[in-house]
């Protein structure tokens, strides 16, 4: 992807809401007038709801251009809150190809050149595999919340249920690409809206949720479509095929030699 700005590394924000009301504000929130909802604790609720403990996905990643499209078939696991692994199960040309974030440090594999390379901060806001979301938007863990100033911009309505509106601005010492971010969480903790502005508070992208199911036993962000403002037409989106949280998934699934050498688990 591009940037308006010098390399920063940053990370993404999942979201959606939960244990909001219940978590206690940490340094560099913005404090919550009486009565109304910390918005750090919302982003913190939304991350730890969007992973869960762990969680074991498939999903369709279509990458539209105006002159053409191609989609991918993914398998995702995470496990706590830094560690994801993504593997490409088709198409077979791709298949094998793999990204592994731990604590923050995130490698890639290809098995076309069978290498392991790990990927600098710099590299983190790039885009990954081709498509509108960055290395970052893929890590989506949740340094955002200690790293940034989170301010409540309102509740709207949607279908009946409440949406909480947050502007999230990163500190003077968070090494991030982003000027701010706006999340739209919605009160049953799905992440409707994800915007992302420049230095210069330009809308660079914005990712929305087209669908809602209840998947894993839970409501899930089933279709989200990710765009570049000054690139018209051309999209990612992802679909969630299944997933299942709480699942049983070993810390060795989040090695080195695992991102190799695919292991059933």
């Amino acid at each position: 992807m591009h940037t308006h700005q010098p390399a920063r590394r940053r990370r993404a924000i999942p979201i959606l809401l939960a244990l909001a009301l219940l978590a206690a504000p940490r340094g560099g929130a913005a404090a919550s007038a009486p009565g109304r909802p910390d918005p750090r604790a919302l982003v913190k609720a939304a991350i730890d709801y969007w992973r869960g403990t762990s969680s074991d996905s498939v999903v369709e990643m279509t990458i539209h251009r105006p002159d053409w499209e191609r989609t991918l078939v993914l398998r995702v696991l995470t496990l706590g809150s830094d560690r994801t692994l993504v593997r490409v199960l088709a198409p077979k040309k791709d298949a094998g190809t793999g990204t592994l974030l731990v604590k923050g440090t995130m490698w890639s594999f290809s098995p076309k050149v069978n290498r392991v390379i790990r990927i600098p901060a710099s590299m983190m806001h790039q885009s990954w595999m081709g498509s509108d979301f960055s290395n970052n938007d893929v890590a989506r863990s949740d340094e955002i919340v200690d790293r940034y100033r989170h301010r409540l911009l309102g509740v709207e309505r949607d279908g009946g249920r409440e949406v909480y509106v947050v502007e999230s601005v990163p500190l003077e010492s968070a090494p991030v690409v982003w000027g701010r971010e706006v999340v739209r969480i919605r009160d049953d903790e799905v992440l409707l809206g994800h915007d992302f502005y420049d230095q210069d508070g330009r809308l660079v992208k914005r990712m929305r949720t087209l669908e809602v199911r209840v998947m894993g036993g839970r409501p899930t962000a089933a279709r989200q479509r990710m765009e570049k403002v000054e690139a018209p037409g051309e999209w990612t989106e992802v679909r969630v095929r299944r997933v299942a949280y709480g699942a049983r998934i070993p810390e060795a699934a989040f090695t080195l030699s695992a991102l190799r050498n695919p292991r059933r688990f």
